[in-house]
């Protein structure tokens, strides 16, 4: 049997909702201090307990998530985290109040700021394709 292969045209599908996300960093210098990875570390962590659970859930390894926990708690005066003792066990991590306290302000900026623009977000998404 033969068939003819016709173009397919793009059947209309319903366009999905746009993400909107507002990306606050805060520079010390040459080191980003705070900044959205990070504060979605330090989520994770505060979620899974340690510091590896947590890179494997963001999908980073864990030397990158570290090294981005290392560079956040040189940029403060107290540590965002704490963690225990390493060995068979694993120590295990957990935020400061710091740390809370990091988590909890961004969300908030992040939270206001959205409401503060959600006029002009509206007429931006307003002009996406639908």
């Amino acid at each position: 049997m033969v068939t003819s292969r016709m173009p397919t045209q793009k059947t209309a599908t319903p366009a999905a909702q746009p993400e909107v996300r507002f990306r606050l960093r805060i520079r010390q210098g040459d080191l980003l201090a705070i900044g959205p990875g990070k504060v979605a570390l330090l989520q994770a962590i505060a979620a899974h307990g340690s510091i590896t659970a947590a890179a494997r859930s963001l999908g980073m390894s864990y030397r990158r998530a570290w090294l981005l926990i290392d560079e956040l708690n040189r940029a403060l005066d107290a540590p965002a985290t704490r963690s225990g003792p390493g060995g068979p066990a694993g120590g295990g991590s957990a935020l400061t109040p710091v740390g809370e306290r990091i988590v909890a302000l961004y969300r908030d900026i992040e939270t206001r700021a959205h409401a503060a623009c959600a006029g002009q977000i509206a007429e931006l998404t307003a002009l996406l394709k639908r």
